[in-house]
């Protein structure tokens, strides 16, 4: 289907106001829409936290305000309308009561209560409909969303601060701080776009970190999940006195688990092998609790861990100018690989400076 450079300006116009909704809409999708009258914009609107309008809804109520009437326009959407009740009635329905005449959607919903009943349903009430503009954009915004309700799991970042020769920590331990201040707000910013931040047992007892986002002004604060097979985790451990903190652990009863419970942890039971947390199995179990995004900041082992089960679907590498020398710890604990042909390649999505450092975006 060809569209014309007005259909791109206004899709990518409405690819900028799904951007705006990019930290508030988890576990929904970031979706934006531009409602367009006789060349003219007349409403816009993002995605609102979960239970609240839908990037349609705030659009049309834009353009009523402003007085506009929609009879006629064309709606552009980064995500196709939903068709189905969830927390809010379907935005299709909507955009026929509004009397839209076309309505033109990035990508199709991969939810299986939508995936094309949306676009069905605003063609059986006389509306033209088109999909596939700016599709490869709208996916990477919501790759979380896309993630979960295609594999049934979250999209997987892990993220590693490390000096130019890939160490993350001074042999006693010392790591604070490798990279500088402009590349840790980065790391915030994706923080506040993951669902939930997983850390291991190993970083708590030893940074006893908080985890939340404090760089980035945001209204909604990740999950915080520790991989604690044994439960470990102390119940004074800071991140338990501020929201939610969920623990993955082999065994969820006895004494301990009764104590990190009246601390405010709530503990997932999950599948071990030799006594450590199997993340494969874990995967799916986050999946189910609506987590698209799952930031990943942990130390070599558990980083290595998701690493080497093909669980990253992408590695945030932050690189300092700095030698940290021999006796300092790897950025990640993997597995003896026998021969170079054995070596798993990647993609280099993106390098870029933040501050005095290196940002690069591995994909597998």
């Amino acid at each position: 289907m060809s569209f014309s450079g007005d259909d791109h300006r206004y899709m990518a116009r409405a690819l900028q106001l799904a951007e705006r909704s990019r930290y508030i809409t988890s576990p929904n999708p970031r979706v934006g829409c531009v409602i367009v009258r006789d060349g003219s914009i007349v409403g816009e609107g993002w995605t609102q936290p979960a239970g609240q309008n839908h990037a349609e809804v705030q659009a049309l109520a834009d353009a009523a305000a402003r007085g506009e009437d929609v009879r006629g326009a064309t709606a552009y959407v980064t995500l196709e309308p939903c068709s189905h009740f969830g927390r809010t009635p379907p935005c299709a329905d909507a955009l026929v009561r509004a009397g839209l005449a076309r309505v033109v959607s990035a990508m199709e919903d991969p939810n299986p209560l939508v995936s094309g009943n949306g676009l069905r349903r605003l063609n059986e009430a006389g509306i033209e409909t088109a999909s596939g503009l700016l599709a490869g954009e709208a996916r990477e915004l919501n790759a979380g969303f896309v993630s979960r309700m295609t594999r049934g799991r979250p999209w997987v970042r892990v993220k590693i601060a490390a000096s130019a020769d890939g160490r993350t920590a001074l042999a006693n331990g010392q790591s604070q701080w490798i990279t500088s201040a402009a590349a840790r707000r980065d790391v915030h910013h994706w923080r506040a776009s993951a669902c939930a931040v997983l850390t291991g047992i190993g970083t708590v007892l030893a940074d006893n970190p908080l985890l939340t986002v404090r760089e980035v002004e945001t209204t909604r604060q990740p999950i915080r999940i520790v991989v604690d097979a044994r439960l470990d985790t102390p119940p004074d451990a800071a991140m338990l006195g501020c929201g939610t903190v969920w623990i993955a652990c082999a065994d969820d009863t006895g004494p301990r688990a009764d104590a990190l419970r009246a601390a405010g942890a709530e503990l997932i039971r999950c599948p071990a092998v030799d006594g450590r947390i199997d993340l494969a199995a874990l995967m799916p179990l986050l999946g189910e609790r609506h987590i698209n995004e799952l930031m990943v900041e942990a130390g070599a082992r558990l980083s290595g861990g998701v690493i080497s089960a093909r669980l990253a679907d992408e590695i945030l590498l932050y690189l300092a100018p700095c030698l940290m020398g021999d006796t300092a710890r790897s950025l990640a604990t993997l597995p003896q690989i026998p021969s170079m042909a054995d070596v798993p390649r990647m993609r280099w999505m993106d390098v870029r400076k933040m501050g005095e450092d290196l940002r690069l975006v591995l994909r597998p």
